[in-house]
């Protein structure tokens, strides 16, 4: 019974309709329209990001409390004021309609751009649809940061290392995410000169805000920038809506205050760089494109500052993990997957049981849990696997 209802389920969505990418680019504009329609009158993140534009214009605090425009404060980087300008100029509805667009076409741009398989980019696109919609509900740049990974990633792999030294220092100036996108710099078959394109976009986008507002009160702003991420990252120890993450999940569970998070993420770290030893595994492309799977669970699993949004990131990683492995993937691997989609993305939906997401995801940030324990296994794989192409 059950061999019948998934050969009926295969059969289904084997039809062109689920293999056409119009398709998923319809969906993929629809959703940002769903996102602007039913977020308009709670849009409190998309009135931060336009009021960062807003107070540059005027010469006040970027990182200061606002309560009459919005409840919390801004922590994204002055070089932000320049990014959110083409939105936060025009009427409420049409700034966040059309950023909401732009953050969508950019993560689709960057995944279609790749040199994945188009079974690779079918199976990211309607995979992490519902998690692209929960990001687009808090209008978050999560989304474009997960763009500008990959671009980074897919920069470095078409030996455009200008380029993809641009999007790195676009990331970080903006949310300090985007430096993971080093993690690529041995990849790059032109090392020198991607050092250089660095140093190069990073004085460019340090000065950028400059031009528009003046050097002393932007130097002002990345001081005061400084101070909210300590800020924050303090308040983010046990907040319900943050730092869910490995180091939430550990922290949440154990209701320990008292340690160093660089107890977990200085081990991580080592988790994470053993890879970069296998040096004869660099010519196999599923090689590194597990690596950037890695690259986007980490850098949600070891920041406190990691929300339910913010998942867009490492969900993309874990189909890459999935679908990137010269061998083929069964038993546990598939039941992992299923397990992160009904925990970790489904959790924060009116789908999943209020009491089990009120009581138990939310407080232990158990969202975490299944990217973990993915990661765990991408990292034992990469230490033994072979990834050289099995002609199949």
């Amino acid at each position: 019974m059950i061999i019948r209802i998934i050969n009926r389920c295969e059969a289904f969505f084997a039809k062109p309709f689920f293999h056409d990418f119009r398709t998923l680019l319809g969906l993929w504009l629809l959703l940002p329209l769903l996102g602007a329609i039913m977020k308009l009158h709670s849009c409190n993140n998309f009135l931060i990001f336009r009021g960062v534009f807003w107070h540059a214009w005027n010469g006040t605090s970027l990182y200061a409390p606002y309560p009459q425009e919005y409840f919390d404060t801004n922590h994204y980087g002055p070089l932000f004021s320049l990014v959110i300008a083409p939105f936060a100029v025009e009427p409420l509805f049409v700034g966040l309609l059309l950023w909401l667009i732009a953050l969508s076409m950019f993560l689709y741009v960057a995944i279609r751009k790749s040199q994945f398989t188009k079974y690779q980019q079918l199976f990211i696109l309607w995979f992490c649809a519902h998690e692209l919609l929960t990001a687009l509900y808090m209008q978050q740049f999560n989304i474009a940061i997960a763009a500008i990974i990959l671009l980074s990633y897919y920069c470095i792999e078409r030996e455009k290392d200008f380029w993809a030294a641009f999007f790195i220092m676009l990331g970080t100036f903006v949310k300090l995410y985007g430096i993971v996108g080093l993690a690529f710099f041995f990849f790059s078959k032109h090392k020198g000169k991607f050092i250089g394109a660095v140093v190069f976009w990073a004085i460019v986008l340090f000065v950028a805000p400059m031009v528009f507002h003046g050097p002393d009160y932007i130097i002002q702003q990345y001081q005061e920038w400084h101070e909210s991420l300590m800020y924050k990252n303090a308040d983010n120890m046990f907040g319900s809506g943050t730092n869910i993450s490995l180091l939430g999940l550990i922290r949440k569970t154990s209701h320990c205050a008292t340690y160093s998070d660089l107890w977990i993420i200085l081990p991580g770290l080592v988790m994470f760089g053993i890879p970069y030893l296998r040096i004869s595994q660099y010519n196999h492309v599923a090689f590194r494109q597990t690596l950037l799977a890695s690259v986007l669970m980490f850098v949600v699993l070891f920041s406190t500052g990691s929300e339910s949004s913010g998942y867009i990131i490492p969900f993309v990683g874990i189909v890459i993990w999935y679908t990137a492995a010269p061998w083929q993937r069964k038993g546990w691997d598939v039941a992992l997957l299923v397990f992160a989609f009904i925990l970790s993305s489904m959790s924060p939906s009116d789908l999943f049981p209020a009491y089990l997401r009120k009581e138990w995801v939310q407080p232990y940030a158990l969202k975490a849990l299944p990217i973990t324990l993915i990661w765990l296994k991408l990292c034992y794989e990469m230490y033994t696997k072979d990834y050289a192409a099995k002609g199949i």
